[in-house]
């Protein structure tokens, strides 16, 4: 009878050095005030931090989704407040993020890293050029209706499929998805896109908390730090223009690309 195979161990934890606890508030501040802005979780900047500290790709990954938590609550607060989030939308989105995501843990299994990495930089490409090509209407609402209710769920599904396979936050997905296929302004877009992203983000902290994958005290540090500076980003979303926001996001997205073409390319380093 063949056993299953065991998920490879993690390495203890350790204590906070102070060097470490600075690094924490320094990426949270910053993914705080990007998550506001752009309405995104962040993790496309805790996470290569927290494998900088010295935590694993594993590990890191898990770890941020705990930051990401109060971060997303903190910034759909804020758009809430002005009556920039769309529920039902959001609603929709995430039951498609839920079943995406199996498909995406099933493809991440089975793809090589290579492609994936390559995979995820012309993703990106394609949504910098979408960001050059069009710009929202501030004033814009999403009709939810039988086929645009379809039409987010099957969104929904394909962006928990390439958040699973590529490793990415829903928001780099949905902001732009939201303005160019339904219609939503791009202060709408990023606080549903907040809003969706809570439950997933928590369904994943309770599964790797129960495979003891979380550094809590690390995710909390990065956590709380980020919902100092949220609300911060928001109200400078609100004031930019649709323009000037959205090139910001291109600007955003181009460092992505970069610093994903170097990870794919650079040489492994010898055992």
């Amino acid at each position: 009878m063949e056993s299953t195979p065991a998920v490879p161990s993690e390495p203890p934890l350790t204590a906070l050095s102070l060097r470490s606890v600075s690094v924490f508030v320094a990426v949270g501040l910053v993914a705080g005030f990007l998550s506001g802005l752009f309405g995104i979780g962040g993790g496309t900047v805790i996470v290569p931090a927290l494998v900088f500290v010295g935590l694993t790709q594993r590990r890191a990954s898990a770890t941020s989704l705990v930051a990401i938590i109060p971060t997303a609550i903190v910034g759909v607060t804020t758009y809430a407040l002005s009556s920039n989030v769309n529920y039902v939308a959001a609603l929709l989105l995430a039951v498609g993020m839920v079943i995406g995501a199996q498909a995406g843990s099933f493809l991440l299994s089975r793809l090589p890293e290579k492609a994936l990495r390559w995979a995820f930089v012309g993703f990106l490409v394609l949504v910098i050029v979408q960001q050059l090509v069009f710009i929202p209407s501030r004033d814009s609402e999403v009709a939810i209706n039988v086929a645009s209710g379809l039409g987010l769920l099957v969104l929904g599904i394909v962006t928990g499929s390439l958040s699973g396979l590529l490793g990415i936050g829903g928001g780099i997905i949905v902001v732009p998805a939201l303005a160019l296929l339904f219609g939503a302004s791009d202060l709408v877009a990023k606080g549903t896109s907040l809003l969706m992203m809570i439950p997933g983000a928590a369904s994943g902290t309770y599964s790797n908390i129960r495979r003891k994958l979380v550094d809590i005290r690390a995710g909390l540090v990065v956590g709380v730090a980020a919902c100092c500076m949220t609300p911060i980003g928001a109200m400078v979303a609100k004031i930019l223009s649709p323009q000037i926001a959205q090139a910001c996001f291109s600007v955003y997205l181009t460092a992505l690309v970069i610093r994903s073409v170097y990870a794919a390319v650079r040489p492994k380093p010898k055992p």
